[in-house]
């Protein structure tokens, strides 16, 4: 008996035998041949050949159902790589979460686990990322309170430079993180030797490509941690990071270093990192594997966690009930109106992404009912209060966003929401602009919009965005994003039909 069957525990080639039976009963035909096939791809990459329990592979897994998929097929090349080797690598998962993340994905996440038999492997690594923290994965695990802090002030700072369009209120920061949690996933410990991603070369270049050329129409000084050396993962996540100071410079100040600080990308991974893609050996789509995928993986398509094109994040839900608030509020239209627009560009993304027929027309119906605009509603708002501790009253305020560009909308905001405000215009003035002194104004001026009078001074002296821009960062940012779209709408209740550009997920 070799030293390697003497390390493993008693019943693991019977659970492995027991999940690949399971795995190729439920894979759509051809899949198994497909990680066959894969699986003598990557063992050609992987660093040490002759002991595979020696390389750790990385899989970066959101909850959602193309990368519930991924995972299956990677855990389907491990036991593939076992079954011939006697041996094989070890896998490494990783999730980073946020506060949009409902605890549906996280059960979810446990139950493609258990399917997978992984909690009981020794060869399998589950780690949670929240924030610059890593743990074990559990799933009763709670939310963390300085994570749940700063996605709602990033939500807050932004959302009130940009009118709480959807994808720069809830995503930029959010997508910063991701690649944060990457970064460190893959230092952890002894760091990894690949990556496992489902995109294409083709693909992994050109947003390569974004990002170099976004971080240096950015960069103000020489990269802050240059990686001029090493792998491209490296170099990606220093741009990012490039990215990430500019960004969260211009939205909480130049001079908020905790701020910019704590929301610095990790670009410490071992310079011997490779990319492995499984793209072009296997189909990720949801539909060619959805009974896979709610059946045997247990995916559930829960009603808050499945939000338009996210089936791991709820923000989207958010997102549609601030276009229906400004359609109402600031437009003076109705809220149906609002949320109904929201509604067809989002089924128009999801049919961009190709997402199945069967999923776009579970969120038609949803929205579609008679009382869908008064559910979704009373859904939206109390989401919003529980996951983030937005009130209605700060909804509201970010939608008009009336405090960035020098108060440029403060009047109006104020005739039209909080009249009883309206007469000390001059006096709020003064004091987003430092030279003012009143604590019960500066604590009114708290309650309306959930930010302090330090971050609405920052916000006051931060420009707010239009039609000819006048938001450089975030309009840089945007300016490359496909998860937005013209629409044909109206600014007042009776017209003039006019165009504007929205974005969201």
């Amino acid at each position: 008996m070799t030293t390697l069957e003497l390390d493993r525990p008693p019943g693991l080639a019977q659970a492995r035998d027991r999940t690949f039976t399971g795995l190729r009963a439920a894979m759509p035909p051809g899949v198994m041949d497909e990680a066959l096939r894969c699986s003598g791809q990557l063992l050609a990459e992987l660093p040490h050949q002759p002991e595979l329990e020696r390389n750790l592979v990385l899989v970066a897994f959101g909850g959602g159902k193309d990368s519930s998929y991924t995972l299956a097929f990677v855990r389907a090349m491990q036991l593939i790589l076992d079954r011939v080797h006697g041996r094989t690598f070890r896998m490494r998962v990783a999730t980073n979460r946020h506060a949009g993340m409902p605890r549906a994905v996280m059960e979810n996440i446990d139950r493609e686990y258990r399917a997978l038999e992984l909690f009981d492997d020794p060869d399998c690594e589950l780690l949670l990322v929240d924030g610059d923290e890593i743990s074990e994965f559990y799933v009763d695990s709670p939310q963390r309170e300085h994570v749940v802090r700063r996605n709602r002030l990033d939500i807050l700072m932004t959302g009130h430079r940009t009118f709480a369009d959807g994808r720069p209120t809830f995503c930029n920061s959010c997508n910063l993180s991701v690649f944060n949690a990457f970064g460190l996933a893959a230092a952890y410990g002894d760091g990894a030797d690949v990556l496992i991603t489902g995109d294409s070369p083709q693909e992994q270049h050109q947003y390569s490509f974004w990002v170099g050329r976004l971080a240096r129409r950015l960069r103000t000084g020489p990269a802050v941690r240059p990686r001029a050396r090493g792998n491209g993962f490296g170099r990606i996540l220093g741009q990012l990071d490039d990215i990430s100071q500019a960004y969260f410079a211009d939205i909480h100040g130049a001079d908020a270093d905790d701020a910019i600080s704590e929301r610095r990308v990790s670009t410490d991974v071992p310079d011997r990192l490779k990319f492995f893609t499984v793209y072009g050996e296997t189909a990720y789509r949801a539909g060619d594997h959805f009974d896979m995928l709610t059946g045997f993986l247990g995916f559930q398509f829960d009603d808050l966690a499945f939000s338009f094109t996210e089936s791991d994040c709820a923000n989207p839900a958010l997102m549609a009930h601030l276009r229906g608030i400004k359609a109402e509020r600031v437009f003076e239209r109705s809220y149906d109106e609002g949320l109904a627009e929201y509604v067809e560009f989002a089924l128009g993304l999801m049919r961009k992404k190709d997402i199945p027929d069967q999923l776009v027309e579970m969120m038609r119906a949803r929205y579609d009912s008679p009382d869908a605009p008064a559910r979704m509603r009373k859904a939206a708002e109390e989401y919003a209060l529980q996951t983030f501790g937005l009130t209605g009253d700060h909804l509201v305020c970010m939608t008009y966003s009336p405090f960035a560009g020098h108060g440029a909308g403060l009047e109006r905001f104020l005739e039209r929401e909080h009249p009883h405000l309206s007469d000390r215009l001059d006096e709020i003035h003064s004091l987003l602009a430092g030279a003012g002194d009143d604590l019960a104004l500066d604590a009114e001026l708290e309650r309306i919009s959930g930010l302090t009078p330090s971050q609405l001074r920052v916000l006051y002296s931060r420009s707010v965005q239009s039609a000819a821009g006048g938001t450089p960062v975030i309009d840089l940012i945007l300016a490359g994003d496909p998860h937005k779209a013209v629409i044909e709408t109206r600014h007042s209740k009776d017209g003039p039909d006019t165009y504007e550009q929205i974005s969201g997920r």
